[in-house]
């Protein structure tokens, strides 16, 4: 007699029977997900992303359906089966279907189901499946029912709460300690109320909106130290906001919580609207409200609040712009694309656009060449200085997207230097909502004064649908001004200072990088890109974690992963890379750029010692104190470089073929309640026939909850399986346990591995991250 089989089988409705299967060899331990499986015959499964692209194993995205086995349709609901049976991107002419299920590819091949995609919540920008929490709680030997529902406090932001049943004197310090041990920070609760029994509907289900609001019935679940004064609640209030975190007390830390130097910037623009002054190194020596509160000052002087007008000097990253004769140099911009459900009032986006070109004196800069270069200039309000153009593309989604991505880069292309305006605009009224493209040419913004940009467009927009008279918080010096400034700081003895510590960086003789093929550095059309997804607890952990066990920042946990990667794919023990930085540098003179709109980035060299054959805790300590001893982040190079420090004798050749750049956190910009983030691309940014600055180019940001990093190197130089062998696929593990932080660096061969006999390709893969379904 056979042997008994237990299969666990999955499938909706709409795919007949069941899709996929998974055969239970034995007896899973307790809370154990039991996969969904691997798809039956003449059945394609797909996990994907809101832009329909194919999720990377372990990502979680909505899996959807195809093959022989697929219902026609709803019945008498063309509109519903409309959006539920859709075109199979993979397949042409074949149909798919959506089922709104979230699930993910395990490495051995098999689907894990995570949850339905619409029992998700996003906090500060993660998404949450309320699900897992609840069985956390459960968990507890003491708990004997939990729920876990999302709440907004008065400003609209979401917090998770959590309420439970329990025997004996179970407190929420005890379940708090107990979920930050099987969950990351970001999905527990911030408050648990403990209920007597749990309320129910008249059919025994459990009725939502009659558990109580956590006033009154609050456990903070942990050691929380309330400010004291005015100047700490202040601190607070701006902490939270800039975070995203609630509950913030006199005795958190900053970086713990996740704050980094982008963060420390956005606090101390903050505390200017309160006419209040903060140093940014004291936040980094004093990095709880509780010490910092004593080191905040009033603000010692009034800035003018007028229209900033005139000659404007180049900054040493505007010179590097210019000296590098790009071809199409008008089309160099910076740009975001924003979605409104509920649509955008042409008239507000108008009157906001308006409003932001006034009071951002750097958006209405112009550049002409001169017999000595370009020159820069602060315009006045006269002529235009913004462009909107209003389309509407409500149609087939396809056309809808094609249209839209033409249009955008249309706009982008369309920018004028000598006459302005560097800002423009394109608003795409669509069936499913409005999508508003913002563009500036990159001379005068970057990933800051995006974020000054983004509040202020979320902050006009909201009081101009109020009827209310748009404000924005207080400026803060020119970046006129600012160019004055850092003209006498680049003559001053402490840059002079730095000349032969970046003469020595110059003088270092760094092995080229191996190529597929030996060419110059080519254009922007010649480029491509992979990128590396890290999942919302790995980026959690990076976050907020990893920094406590060497005290580093993100940049020497991401720049000590890059250089192992580069050193070991490139045989060398060097690694020479071009670092960004933000370049709001304190420089010694009463300037306040906190909130100003413009170009400050810094560009400088490093060269990273990596020794494969020492442990990695030596590694990430050499990376940290090498990058500690660069003098005041590399401002000074530039200054050097392109000042007039530049013609005294010194040699400037050195160009790393690697560039990194570190962004931040983009979470609570992007995602205000107003907008969010676009499926739409912003089209294109830069003109294709631009040239090339750096072989790879590596950006980092935190959007979603997730690390991205794209990795853009030059077609014509690698092959794609060259970059996707080297790709570092950097996951960051903190085990408390032991008190370490271990980089796993994924760069083995990748093997050939062949398609189940069920693949329609029947074809060898030649990567592990090869999509197909029935990859083994």
């Amino acid at each position: 007699m056979g042997k008994n089989k237990i299969i666990h089988v999955y499938g909706p409705t709409e795919s007949t029977v069941f899709a996929t299967y998974y055969e239970v060899n034995e007896v899973a331990e307790e809370d154990v997900n039991v996969p969904i499986g691997r798809p039956i015959r003449n059945t394609m499964l797909y996990v994907l992303n809101k832009t329909n692209r194919l999720q990377p194993i372990g990502v979680p995205g909505e899996l959807c359906i195809s093959g022989a086995g697929l219902a026609r349709g709803y019945l008498n609901q063309p509109e519903l089966t409309a959006e539920k049976f859709v075109a199979n991107p993979f397949a042409p002419g074949e149909r798919m279907y959506r089922t709104g299920d979230l699930a993910r590819w395990l490495p051995d091949g098999n689907i894990e189901y995570l949850g339905r995609i619409d029992e998700q919540v996003k906090i500060r920008g993660h998404r949450i499946e309320l699900g897992e929490v609840e069985s956390a709680l459960r968990s507890h030997e003491s708990v004997k029912e939990a729920t876990v529902i999302a709440r907004k406090d008065e400003e609209g932001s979401a917090y998770l709460c959590a309420y439970f049943v329990a025997n004996g004197n179970l407190g929420a310090a005890e379940l708090r300690k107990r979920l930050s041990e099987m969950l990351p920070q970001y999905m527990i609760p911030s408050f648990f109320v403990r209920v007597e029994q749990m309320p129910l509907t008249p059919n025994g289900k459990l009725d939502r909106k009659a558990l109580p609001s956590p006033e009154g019935t609050l456990e903070r679940g942990t050691v929380y130290e309330a400010p004291r004064n005015a100047l700490e609640e202040t601190l607070a209030n701006i902490w939270q906001g800039v975070l995203g975190v609630s509950a913030i007390g006199i005795a958190d830390n900053f970086f713990e919580l996740g704050g980094d130097s982008i963060k420390a910037i956005q606090i101390s623009a903050r505390l200017h609207a309160h006419h209040l002054k903060m140093e940014i190194k004291d936040l980094f020596q004093h990095p709880t409200i509780g010490e910092l509160s004593s080191c905040l000052r009033p603000v010692g002087r009034t800035i003018d609040q007028g229209l900033v007008e005139g000659e404007v000097e180049l900054t040493p990253i505007q010179r590097w712009f210019f000296e590098q004769n790009f071809t199409d140099r008008q089309h160099c911009n910076q740009a975001v694309m924003l979605h409104r459900k509920d649509g955008f009032d042409e008239r507000i986006v108008r009157e906001v656009l308006a409003k932001l070109a006034e009071h951002h004196d750097g958006l209405r800069m112009v550049y002409h060449p001169g017999s000595e270069g370009y020159t820069q200039r602060n315009r006045g309000m006269e002529g235009e200085v913004f462009h909107l153009e209003v389309r509407d593309v409500t149609g087939d989604q396809q056309a809808e997207e094609e249209v839209i991505q033409a249009c955008a880069t249309e706009i982008q292309a369309s920018m004028d230097l000598g006459k302005g305006p560097l800002l423009k605009a394109g608003l795409f009224k669509t069936a499913e909502g409005d999508h508003l493209l913002l563009a500036v040419h990159h001379l005068v913004v970057d990933g800051i004064s995006w974020r000054i940009v983004l509040e202020d467009l979320n902050t006009g927009y909201r009081q101009a649908m109020n009827g209310e008279a748009i404000r924005f918080p207080t400026k803060t010096d020119s970046y006129q001004a600012w160019a004055k400034a850092l003209q006498g700081y680049a003559n001053s003895g402490q840059v002079l200072e730095e000349a032969e510590y970046w003469q020595a960086v110059e003088r270092a003789e760094v092995k080229p990088l191996r190529k597929d093929s030996e060419v110059g550095a080519g254009l922007m059309k010649d480029g491509r890109h992979v990128s590396l997804t890290l999942t919302e607890e790995q980026t959690e952990k990076l976050l907020k974690q990893v920094n406590k066990v060497y005290n580093t920042e993100i940049n020497d946990i991401l720049l000590t992963a890059l250089g192992l990667a580069i050193g070991e794919w490139n045989d060398s023990k060097q690694a020479a890379i071009e670092l960004e930085g933000h370049g709001r540098e304190e420089i010694g003179h009463e300037v306040d750029i906190s909130r100003t709109v413009g170009w400050f980035t810094t560009q400088y060299p490093v060269i990273l010692e990596m020794e494969q054959s020492r442990e990695l805790s030596y590694q990430i300590k050499t990376v940290k104190e090498h990058l500690r001893r660069v003098p005041n982040k590399g401002i000074g190079y530039g200054l050097l470089k392109y000042g007039k420090a530049a013609a005294e004798g010194r040699t400037w050749k050195l160009k790393p073929e690697v560039s990194f750049n570190y962004l931040g956190q983009f979470d609570q910009d992007v995602e205000t309640g107003l907008f969010a983030g676009s499926r739409y691309g912003a089209g294109g940014s830069v003109s294709p026939n631009v040239e090339r600055t750096s072989t790879l180019s590596i950006n980092g940001m935190v959007l979603g909850g997730h690390l991205q990093l794209t990795i853009d190197y030059n077609g014509k130089a690698y092959e794609a399986d060259t970059i996707e062998s080297w790709q570092p696929g950097t996951s960051v593990i903190w085990k408390p346990s032991s008190s370490i932080v271990r980089i796993e660096e994924r760069r083995k061969k990748r093997q050939a591995i062949y398609c189940s006999t069920n693949c329609p390709s029947k074809r060898w893969i030649k990567s592990t991250r090869h999509s197909c379904m029935w990859a083994k």
